[in-house]
């Protein structure tokens, strides 16, 4: 999934990158209020990891501007300011969760996962599409009851089409899950991926829907 990071401490910021690739995710970082604006107007993203303390633009007047257009993106407040006061203030701007510093890098990441399941509607943490089950918590990918082992783009590419099972996925989307700026996209990185993942899987585990892009089944217990 794609992330937008907005983080002005240089440290940190650095540490979460690396902590939030690690878990899967590609990461986008900003280190003001502006260009988390600006990141949010022109990216799409899976979801906003948001500091409060930011030069140029406060963390809350961002996520006010933000919910003010009508956007629902799933948005985790990191932020020193721990008082009941300052917590409320965030969730009542539009917070979706609240993680005051400091904090453990595993507990920002369950969160996370909290989140976007939330927001895809999944009641359970586990994926499943067929004989395909993925867990997020633990990155284990299972075909017919066996582990497969998945290089880490097969699996934030699996990852992105059983979190939209039954919804088709075009190139485009799928690469913005993949990839955040700076990284080299290939011409035909997305196809070489599926491919892999169809040998590992099964060749019928993510259909090509012609002009239109890439899809996993829905099981009857997905919403």
């Amino acid at each position: 999934m794609r992330i937008l990071l907005v983080e002005d401490d240089t440290l940190l910021g650095d540490a979460l990158q690396a902590g939030l690739r690690q878990a899967g995710h590609a990461v986008n970082w900003v280190s003001d209020g502006i260009s988390a604006e600006t990141a949010l107007m022109t990216e799409d993203y899976a979801a906003v990891v948001l500091d409060l303390g930011l030069p140029r633009m406060d963390g809350l007047e961002v996520l006010r501007r933000l919910r003010a257009m009508k956007n629902t993106l799933p948005v985790l407040i990191l932020t020193a300011r721990d008082t009941v006061e300052d917590r409320i203030r965030g969730l009542d701007a539009g917070a979706d969760d609240y993680l005051v510093k400091p904090f453990d890098l595993a507990e920002l990441s369950a969160r996370l996962r909290a989140l976007l399941r939330r927001a895809g509607g999944q009641p359970s943490s586990l994926l499943v599409s067929g004989e395909v089950t993925l867990d997020p918590a633990t990155r284990r990918v299972e075909c017919k009851g066996k582990e497969v082992d998945l290089s880490a783009k097969e699996y934030a590419l699996l990852h992105a089409l059983m979190q939209q099972a039954g919804r088709a996925l075009s190139r485009t989307q799928l690469e913005q899950h993949l990839y955040a700026w700076g990284d080299e996209i290939g011409s035909n990185t997305v196809e070489v991926y599926i491919h892999h993942l169809r040998r590992k899987l099964g060749a019928d585990t993510i259909r090509t829907l012609r002009g239109i892009g890439y899809v996993v089944a829905r099981t009857e217990s997905q919403p």
